[in-house]
């Protein structure tokens, strides 16, 4: 299947191309290594203009009433909605993930559109109590201004929409370079975020070379916020880049997710969350399970179980029925995952499962289990980002929350235990921002989304999720006599 009739009117945009042309960048099938489409490449200067005419759109939308942006943000979930199948087909194509996953990531999008539409009209200030007579005190919220987001190609729809539409509800401007990977996506959103009345200038996105945009975003000193959604790395070159404008930033890296399982915990369920955080989008999360801790009672009984459900998943094409595991993104990827299997199996673990590429070819992935990992292997400091189910062994508490901690990331860690004092005692001792217990699946809307260390700065989504995108004003009035 390729980009039909449907799709294509979700893509109706002059920076997407159904042919190859000059100054457009082809967008790639990682199932079938066919060219989709085609966007554009935009030029510095065209950049420029685009954050120009951002600015004076945002002081426009900033000057609506709070239920009037909420109202136009409404029309745009309920669009969402409508296209959902046609969205979901396009993200598939473009990402690779099974349609099922793609589907439920369109609701999820969707939904922080709709969050943020309900709290924009609860963005409130303060009238504060004055040490002196005839003089108050009164605290504002007000929208910081232009914004620019840098957004990934694991989740190219969700990412997206769990920036924007706080910036959007906060009455800012956004303008968005999604992965060069993923880019389809983020225009068919577009499309419909203007047809539900999105001004243009207000919401753009723009494709091309990552370094030069982002390095233009961060330097501009019209563009007062910097979201970002990616590696660490970049994350640290971002911060650097913004450092002369001193702006506001809000960035999810990386992380390198703990998966503790005590010997208390159901197993059949510890089972099912590690197969839902560890193979979801083929491992391609930030927050999926990484390190696998079993306690040394139930390890072994815990590695057939696993072996067991990951043997029944179906790697294909995600457009396939059946298909629960879909290719990954590029062979860089592919290659990360042999890497930390190789040099793992060097030093002693043991493939119980997969361990090698598919025999579909291109970026397909066996779903890995390794046993017998320890401390000293590359997977236990690196995020893997693939289909790779690494399993350590544990005595004690205190052992699995020291190893656990023992990283400089900290977005997601998990536990399974049937302890109730447990379940407190080491999700509070756990160093990272978000933390489930007795569950595989965390992500949702009404919850903070953020990390601790170098997994970060600010929160996504909740109630908290807006104040990202305002700045605290404060007014002292002098009443007089």
């Amino acid at each position: 299947m390729s980009l039909n009739t449907q799709h294509l009117a979700l893509l109706g945009h002059e920076f997407v191309s159904q042919s190859k042309k000059d100054g457009f960048i082809a967008v790639n099938n990682p199932a079938t290594g066919e060219d989709l489409a085609f966007v554009y490449d935009i030029k510095e200067q065209e950049l420029q203009d685009i954050i120009t005419k951002s600015q004076v759109a945002q002081k426009k939308w900033a000057a609506l009433l709070a239920v009037e942006r909420a109202n136009i943000l409404l029309k745009w979930y309920d669009l969402m909605l409508e296209h959902k199948q046609a969205l979901a087909e396009i993200l598939t194509q473009e990402m690779g993930k099974p349609l099922a996953e793609a589907s439920g990531e369109i609701v999820y999008a969707a939904n922080f559109i709709r969050w943020f539409a309900e709290e924009c009209r609860r963005i409130d200030g303060d009238i504060l109590q004055s040490a002196q007579q005839n003089q108050k005190l009164l605290v504002l919220k007000q929208p910081i201004g232009v914004c620019g987001a840098i957004t990934p190609w694991n989740f190219p729809s969700a990412m997206i929409t769990r920036k924007v539409a706080p910036a959007l509800a906060s009455g800012c401007s956004m303008i968005v370079k999604p992965a060069t990977q993923t880019p389809l996506s983020a225009y068919a959103l577009l499309v419909l975020a203007y047809k539900a009345g999105i001004p243009k200038d207000l919401l753009q996105v723009v494709t091309g070379k990552a370094s030069m945009i982002s390095k233009v975003l961060c330097e501009s000193d019209i563009v007062r916020k910097i979201t970002f959604t990616g590696s660490t790395e970049v994350g640290r070159t971002l911060m650097a880049q913004s450092a002369n404008t001193i702006k506001k930033l809000s960035l999810e890296l990386g992380g390198n997710a703990p998966f503790i399982v005590f010997d208390d915990a159901n197993v059949d369920e510890a089972v099912k969350g590690m197969l839902a955080s560890k193979f979801r989008n083929s491992g391609q999360t930030c927050v999926c399970a990484n390190r696998i801790y079993v306690q040394s009672g139930i390890y072994d009984k815990v590695a057939q179980a696993l072996k067991q459900e990951v043997e029944k998943l179906q790697v294909g094409n995600g457009l396939e029925s059946g298909t629960t595991q879909g290719p990954l993104i590029d062979t860089k990827a592919v290659a990360k995952v042999e890497e930390h299997i190789a040099d793992a199996t060097s030093k002693g673990a043991k493939v119980l499962s997969g361990g090698k590429p598919h025999s579909k070819g291109l970026s397909f992935f066996e779903p890995t289990i390794l046993t017998g990992v320890t401390k000293e292997m590359a997977v236990a400091r690196e995020e893997t980002f693939g289909p790779l189910a690494p399993l350590f062994k544990f005595d004690t508490e205190e052992e699995v929350i020291s190893m656990a901690n023992n990283t400089e990331f900290g977005l997601a860690a998990y536990l399974y235990t049937n302890n109730a004092a447990r379940q407190w005692r080491v999700g509070e001792a756990l160093e990272y921002g978000i933390v489930g217990i007795n569950t595989g699946i965390i992500s949702t809307e009404v919850a903070p989304f953020g990390g601790v260390k170098q997994s970060g700065l600010g929160r996504e989504g909740s109630k908290y999720g807006i104040d990202d995108y305002l700045e605290i004003k404060y007014m002292c009035v002098n009443l007089g006599n």
